[in-house]
């Protein structure tokens, strides 16, 4: 499936290689709004390596993150051997998870890190490190989930709806006519801290 994908004319692949820390967006574009922009401007700003698979408007497949196979493409194969650890952005919708960040994926002590730098800057909204407190769908702890094929695991973050939509133009954050909604603006200012005060290199 993600071989197929990758062969669509309207996905691209992005890949930037920096530090030891990566962020990734593998749901991009117009399939998980707004994870994309968030993911590259973090990685840009901290000099964090960056992954992201950007679908087009037509596009609408979405590859179950266990099967974003780094075998079929090698540009995520080199993001894979390059870091120490990622983080992935996605976005989900739950009618009653509305203002609830989730942090799942493998490295749960860099979930902890992250969830508490988000509870201190999002006061509106609740983060969630507690794998029990996560639905396990969305818990992001396969072994073949790509953020977990780091070197020392990783971390994902499922952002709501709430977060990535800008109440005030009624549209999306992202590449579109729709001005920067203020919480993208936090919890981007927010994730950014948190890299910045994430030891290094990376346990």
């Amino acid at each position: 499936m993600f071989k197929d994908l990758l062969a669509d004319p309207g996905v691209t692949e992005v890949l930037d290689l920096r530090s030891s820390f990566g962020i990734m967006a593998f749901h991009g574009g117009h399939l998980e709004k707004v994870t994309d922009l968030i993911a590259d401007e973090v990685a840009e700003a901290t000099n964090s390596s960056y992954y992201g698979v950007i679908h087009g408007e037509e596009v609408t497949t979405h590859v179950p993150s266990k099967l974003v196979d780094p075998a079929h493409s090698s540009s995520l194969a080199a993001f894979i051997d390059h870091v120490d650890v990622a983080v992935a952005i996605h976005g989900y919708g739950r009618e009653s998870l509305r203002r609830v960040l989730l942090l799942g994926g493998s490295h749960r002590r860099l979930a902890a890190h992250l969830s508490q730098q988000f509870a201190s800057d999002l006061p509106d909204y609740e983060s969630r490190d507690d794998l029990g407190n996560i639905p396990p769908e969305l818990r992001g702890v396969h072994p073949d989930n790509p953020v977990n094929r780091a070197r020392f695991g990783g971390v994902q973050i499922e952002l709501p709806p709430t977060l990535r939509w800008n109440w005030n133009d009624k549209n999306w954050s992202d590449h579109g006519e729709a001005g920067r909604a203020p919480q993208v603006d936090q919890f981007i200012a927010s994730f950014k801290t948190a890299i910045s005060t994430w030891p290094q290199p990376n346990p």
